[in-house]
């Protein structure tokens, strides 16, 4: 499941209840557009979630934009550090995708790889390898 930033932000007992219940369930728990809501690090410590997703706005300049780099960077440690993965959102060209594989990050979604598809023709690629291969 993917939480916003911004949904987290709260002090809910019963939000981490049932967050902790989806976790013991089996599921697995991203924060969505981390970087641009507010969100205390201290809630990322506490709260059961697995994978942090970085917002395509800190993607889209990369390798050029030395802040954006920075950023990105800063969130790959970070989220080393608690053991979560990264995801990157909005990869659109290879040099995002070589910097950012260069810096660990192995979780890449954006329109580089595939663009938005109904969950129909998703099923039919997906039982069809050799089709989403061409």
């Amino acid at each position: 499941f993917e939480v916003t930033e911004d949904a987290i932000k709260g002090d809910s007992k019963s939000m981490q209840a049932t967050l902790n219940v989806l976790v013991a369930l089996g599921s697995k728990l991203s924060i969505d557009d981390f970087g641009t809501g507010y969100s205390s690090l201290s809630r990322l410590k506490h709260l059961p979630f697995s994978r942090l997703k970085i917002d395509r706005s800190f993607i889209r300049d990369i390798p050029d934009d030395a802040d954006d780099k920075a950023i990105t960077l800063s969130i790959l440690g970070l989220a080393r550090g608690l053991g979560m993965e990264v995801v990157a959102e909005g990869v659109e060209t290879e040099d995002q995708r070589q910097w950012l594989q260069q810096q660990g990050c192995e979780l890449l979604q954006g329109y580089l790889f595939s663009k938005p598809v109904p969950i129909d023709q998703l099923r039919a690629l997906h039982s069809n390898p050799l089709r989403s291969a061409l």
